[in-house]
């Protein structure tokens, strides 16, 4: 799958709507059905961060599978 088939998700803003959620749920203001949509909510954002830490891994494993720091050029890399 390439990266414009992939979803982009900004891991930090998908995390601070589930931190918030969270505080929301634990004050236990909340009514039951409240309570149940904001777990359903709370569950697809889970998964939003699960993918994308996923997808971080595998593409540092993928820029890291040889070990092979020393042939980088860090010329291209834009560091002198």
């Amino acid at each position: 799958m390439t990266e414009s088939a992939t979803p982009q998700v900004d891991f930090e803003a998908t995390l601070k709507e589930l931190e918030d959620l969270v505080k929301q749920m634990e004050s236990g203001d909340l009514g039951l059905e409240d309570s149940l949509k904001a777990f359903e909510r709370g569950v697809k954002l889970t998964r939003k961060c699960q993918a994308a830490l996923k997808n971080a891994e595998l593409r540092v494993r993928a820029l890291t599978e040889n070990n092979d720091f020393e042939d980088l050029d860090t010329e291209q890399l834009g560091e002198p």
